[in-house]
């Protein structure tokens, strides 16, 4: 069982443990001591973060205990996650170390890795570096002299993953006559994803393009899709588009300010390449958040929807795995894989983009594609991630909702894997009878597990 790591790197409150100075320079000691390749030429690890106040002292630590193990660090400074998986692939590094808590607020921080394919780590790499944390076995490998690694800066990395985004856009199109509100949550992306649109020849509302380190999500962002709605009505823009602080995410809005989420642009996306003859084996990989509404969609168009546990890594793993092109999550991460190796919020957009100049349709009319079942999430936060089946009141209630659903329905109790949290989702045909079941099961587990 990893301690240190969850399903997406390791998190916590910047400066208590485990997301602490010094974690932060044993993670890359550990770090370095795995990614060196065999040879004689300089290893080298990229390291980028997000805009939060804490991101230079974990970054500071991780370049420390890098360096210390003789392998050089490529410091990039704010860039989305994804722009750091490319920079890793293209520049050839040993691994790539991204500073970020994605969408939670600022003062949280988080430590995640990309191997030197840009893919995240898989768990048993991740299980190797907290056990030469656990065990100290490299604490006496300490290199000198000419050695010991160096640091450099790369100026041009959001001018090269710039690029890279303009050309994951058709060639034969652009974005001209387009006016896009484009919510940048005070993150990562509040430089280069303005740039990336504007290139294309959309005019383009920013939001979110403050940072100030204690911002971050806050009040903005792919959280908060009433933001954009408003700005695309005031403005009568095309479409608004929301990324998270980390931009691996995004959340639209349609012409009229209506919201758009992950699992109807993975419709759209997948049923433009389905016509297109280039969805892989006609499937499309979600998790079993997704709406049941994406499998009716998907199917209609003459694909198939397989499903995964929740977390992009575990997606990734299954289009690896099975040969698939497109995947992703309800909440917004999209992979592209022909493209990108890991979610991304801006190319996800731009393919997004591409179907409406494709299509020559207005988001809400390509949006039509699917109906979602209406859906209600709870979350409950937890003194402890007990197995609830094993409380027979609440699993008792469970049983008794998933009877009253029959097939026309689901119910999926899971625990966040970041956050204290359990959720309660339940999908069903009636709005009301499903919120009163999911709010009965949250209260239960509240009374059992509550904090």
């Amino acid at each position: 069982m990893k301690k240190l790591f969850g399903t997406d790197g390791v998190r916590g409150v910047a400066n208590i443990y485990p997301m602490t100075s010094e974690i932060a320079m044993q993670l890359g000691r550990a770090a370095a001591y795995i990614f060196k390749r065999a040879g004689k030429r300089r290893h080298r690890i990229v390291i980028g973060k997000d805009t939060r106040l804490s991101g230079y002292m974990l970054e500071n630590a991780l370049v420390a205990g890098i360096c210390s193990m003789g392998v050089d660090v490529l410091v990039v400074g704010p860039l989305p996650t994804p722009g750091i998986a490319n920079i890793t692939s293209s520049m050839r590094a040993d691994a790539g170390v991204v500073i970020s808590a994605s969408h939670n607020d600022f003062q949280d921080n988080g430590i995640k890795f990309f191997s030197a394919d840009g893919f995240k780590l898989p768990d048993e790499i991740e299980l190797k570096i907290e056990n030469l944390i656990e065990t100290n076995h490299i604490d006496s490998l300490r290199p000198t002299a000419t050695e010991v690694g160096k640091a450099f800066r790369i100026d041009d990395a959001a001018g090269r993953y710039i690029v890279f985004l303009k050309n994951t856009f058709p060639q034969e199109m652009d974005l001209s006559g387009l006016k896009i509100v484009l919510d940048c949550a005070n993150g990562a992306a509040y430089k280069v994803a303005p740039a990336v649109f504007e290139e294309l020849g959309a005019e383009v509302i920013p939001l979110g393009v403050k940072p100030n380190g204690t911002n971050i999500n806050a009040g903005c962002g792919s959280l908060h899709p009433e933001v954009i709605s408003k700005a695309v009505k005031e403005h009568r823009a095309d479409i608004g588009i929301a990324l998270d602080g980390d931009a691996d995410r995004v959340i639209v809005c349609d012409e009229f300010g209506n919201e758009v989420d992950g699992d109807h642009i993975m419709a759209i996306c997948a049923t433009d390449m389905l016509r297109r003859n280039i969805l892989k084996k006609n499937t499309l990989v979600a998790t079993v958040m997704s709406n049941m509404g994406l499998d009716i969609a998907v199917r209609k168009a003459g694909g198939t929807v397989i499903k995964t546990a929740v977390g992009d890594r575990y997606v990734v793993e299954e289009m690896r795995k099975g040969g698939y092109n497109l995947g992703g999550e309800q909440s917004g991460h999209m992979i592209f894989l022909d493209h990108s190796t890991t979610g991304d919020g801006i190319l996800s957009a731009l393919q997004l983009l591409a179907v409406m100049r494709r299509e020559g349709k207005p988001l809400s009319e390509l949006a039509k594609l699917m109906i979602a079942l209406p859906q209600v999430l709870v979350n409950t936060r937890v003194a402890e991630k007990k197995d609830i089946m094993t409380i027979p009141e609440i699993a008792a209630r469970i049983g008794d909702v998933e009877k009253k659903l029959g097939s026309e329905g689901r119910v999926l109790i899971r625990y966040s894997g970041t956050e204290p949290l359990l959720r309660v989702m339940i999908e069903g045909q009636d709005k009301y009878e499903i919120t009163t079941w999911a709010n009965e099961i949250a209260e239960l587990v509240k009374q059992h597990i509550g904090e």
